[in-house]
């Protein structure tokens, strides 16, 4: 799963029969201290998100799992709503004993 920031959303008057219903989002991939990363990319919604939202999204065959049993096309699907991001980086350690740096 990856972070994301929903940035704006895709109107399509023609879409894949199984598309049909189905909203398309712009998300600006991020890291996990949320800072941009990468590029734009279209992800199908699969939670309700809305704009300005923090999400997390997958992509490949288990983009498509969350609208089962219909057979949407999808290789990038927001799966869910972030409300809080906490991190905890291990401390750096030296290879000298005794001393960090």
């Amino acid at each position: 799963m990856f972070l994301g920031r929903v940035v704006g959303c895709v109107w399509a008057t023609a879409k894949n029969a199984p598309m049909e219903g189905v909203r398309l989002l712009v998300v600006q991939p991020l890291t996990p201290e949320l800072r941009p990363t990468g590029k734009r990319l279209i992800c199908t919604d699969a939670v309700g998100a809305g704009a300005g939202e923090l999400i997390y999204w997958v992509r490949g065959r288990e983009a498509s799992f969350p609208f089962l049993p219909k057979e949407v096309p999808s290789d990038a699907t927001i799966v869910g709503i972030v409300d809080e991001v906490h991190m905890s980086r291990p401390e750096q350690r030296s290879a000298i004993p005794g001393k960090a740096r």
